[in-house]
């Protein structure tokens, strides 16, 4: 293992004292009580440092979710703020804190190719300067882009500007060390980009259990990122390794094969996604490192292809080796503060929901804070509203933006990690699209009413568009509701039953769900089924085209729907949609209204706990709100 210091400022702490009773003491006396005097006073400093940093967040009466609002938070930034500054900083709020990049040596399965069995992690952490003997938890982001000239990125020593930076400057001088991880294959990690696979998995648990294991640490880590960083704590929390107490998925992934593959159906950048967008990592022209190429990283771009063909593995165990939910749940001790975009379609909201309802069901602490964002934090308000628009979250901006989270962060780790102050609560906090916040103690919820309405009746007519879903998606069914007598709330995962026949064994089924009042319409949510999986979850069906009538057990995207008094909800069928890829096996689609149904959990608002945010003051959140 290897270590380099880099960019460390050490802010050295002043003091003085002055005596001034110089009247009856004679020198020698006065000089022992002035040396005593001193040596009382540091012992007092001390103490009272070592004080503060041990007890002051047990100490500290966190201010209830629903009474933050009230409190004086930054709400005209970039991002959000905590509301008090932790006591580790020097004067005029320098930095007290210092820095090293190291290499985790791990042992790689031979069969892994490539470098094995030598693998090597890189990483560099951030330690704040606390008095000799004091320990502190560690709060780490794993991923693929530190140090990574593909994609033009920071070096690793350079905390990431998307939230490493935040932590470090809000987090950290309330005692806390962070690191930034690189994967394997990508940095300065050896090995290939294995794209979630064994080999990363091994190298993500070896840098956990270091950063664990050193003695400036309690032996309590914490991961957090987005994206593919939010993917990497589900892989860590697979191993129940005793080191990791928490984790904050943010748009991250249960599984590789459910980022693009939902009921058979495909996603557009399926097929080549695997080992395709994340093919240079770790290359960059470097002849050595394409010496370690393994065998995942050339079997990868072929599973894409495969799975949307006939929708299971090419060859081996690729999509069940990068599966991580069910392990997750069988060995992790930790908690879960899981947070999701309602309308990413980047990684999509099924990665969250029901993932939160299976970690309560396996008594796992968990928090979810599920909001009408798109890929992105809770926190930043211009790329909220940029990604945004009617039907896609428009309506709940600026509500949406949540100028508390990096206070919640702290509360979180603090609780977690330091194991000191009030525990956190514990529930789902979930934002409609019209933008109101409530509190749910799951989610889908519980305490709902399941309303069905079959197609072709009086509650959903048919309006058009015949019965025939053609495969080049240029026609299919239209059914609409009468203008509703009252506002309708739902949420979950709505169910679409469609009663079908086909000409042959094949096609697919796209349902768009809309919002529509005086001649415009809105999105409010999909849902999309491969028939030849039409009893939903991942295995192939067969049966007799044309003769034999068959039912597409379809559910929607999670979503979290207000409808306005006087406002209909339109269903249209076509046989793809949104950037999803047409069945492999296309058909023609015939629909039988009778005995297909559109199921919605429905609820009564006031049996609900809804309640105020910390409202942006930004110039996008006011000049749009």
């Amino acid at each position: 293992m290897s270590e380099a210091v880099f960019d460390a400022e050490i802010v050295e702490d002043e003091s003085s004292s002055k005596a001034s009773d110089t009247r009856s003491l004679n020198a020698v006396l006065g000089g022992t009580i002035a040396i005593a005097i001193v040596f009382l006073l540091m012992s007092k400093v001390i103490g009272t440092i070592v004080e503060e940093f041990t007890m002051d967040e047990s100490m500290f009466e966190y201010v209830p979710i629903e009474e933050r609002y009230k409190q004086d938070f930054v709400t005209n930034g970039s991002h959000s703020y905590i509301l008090e500054n932790g006591t580790l900083t020097g004067p005029d709020g320098a930095q007290l804190w210092s820095g090293t990049h190291h290499f985790v040596d791990f042992e790689l399965p031979i069969e892994e190719g490539g470098a094995a069995p030598n693998g090597k992690v890189s990483l560099a952490v951030w330690i704040p300067d606390v008095p000799e003997g004091t320990t502190v938890p560690v709060i780490a982001e794993f991923g693929p882009y530190f140090d990574e000239a593909s994609v033009e990125t920071p070096g690793i020593e350079e905390p990431g500007t998307w939230l490493g930076t935040m932590i470090l400057e809000q987090i950290v001088p309330h005692g806390f060390a962070f690191a930034q991880v690189s994967v394997m294959g990508t940095g300065r990690s050896n090995h290939c980009m294995d794209l979630m696979g064994t080999a990363e998995q091994l190298g993500v648990d070896a840098a956990v259990t270091w950063l664990g294991s050193q003695d400036w640490s309690n032996g309590n880590v914490g991961m957090i990122g987005k994206s593919y960083d939010g993917s990497t704590p589900w892989q860590a929390a697979m191993f129940g390794n005793e080191h990791l107490t928490t984790i904050v998925p943010i748009s991250g992934l249960i599984g590789v094969m459910e980022l693009m593959w939902r009921n058979g159906s495909s996603e557009a950048r399926a097929p080549i996604m695997h080992n395709g967008v994340y093919g240079s990592y770790g290359i960059d022209g470097d002849l050595e490192d394409a010496g370690n190429m393994c065998p995942d990283y050339i079997a990868g771009p072929a599973t894409g292809g495969a799975a949307w063909a006939w929708g299971s593995e090419a060859a081996g165990d690729y999509w069940g080796e990068r599966y991580f939910l069910d392990r997750v749940l069988e060995n992790y001790e930790g908690s879960v503060y899981l947070i999701q975009g309602m309308h990413d379609w980047n990684v999509d909201p099924h990665m969250a929901i029901p993932t939160i309802n299976k970690l309560y069901d396996a008594d796992i602490e968990a928090k979810g804070l599920f909001g009408q964002w798109d890929h992105d934090y809770p926190d930043r308000p211009q790329q909220m509203y940029d990604r945004s628009a009617d039907g896609r979250g428009r309506e709940a901006f600026p509500e949406m933006v949540r100028m508390d989270w990096m206070q919640d962060l702290l509360e979180w780790f603090t609780y977690y990690l330091k194991e000191v102050g009030p525990q956190p609560w514990l529930g789902v906090e979930i934002q409609s699209n019209q933008g109101d916040w409530r509190f749910e103690d799951r989610y889908p919820m519980s305490n709902t009413e399941e309303v069905w309405w079959e197609l072709g009746s009086t509650e959903l007519a048919a309006m058009g568009g015949g019965n025939t879903i053609r495969p080049d998606a240029s026609s299919g069914p239209v059914y609409e509701t009468p203008p509703l007598e009252e506002a309708l709330y739902f949420g979950g995962t709505p169910r679409l039953h469609v009663n079908v026949n086909t000409a042959t064994i094949g096609g697919q089924i796209y349902a768009l769900m809309e919002d529509c009042y005086e001649g415009t319409c809105i999105h409010i949510g999909h849902a999309i089924m491969d028939l030849r999986y039409h009893a939903g979850g991942s295995q192939e069906q067969s049966w007799t085209p044309i003769f034999e009538e068959i039912t597409a057990v379809m559910e929607f995207f999670p979503m979290d729907v207000e409808i306005d008094e006087g406002h209909t909800i339109r269903l249209t069928l076509r046989s793809t949609g949104e950037d999803y890829l047409p069945s492999a096996a296309s058909t023609i689609v015939t629909v039988v209204d009778s005995g297909s149904t559109l199921q919605m959990d429905v609820f009564d608002p006031a049996t609900r706990e809804y309640y105020d945010t910390t409202l942006c003051t930004s110039d996008i959140c006011t000049s749009n709100s």
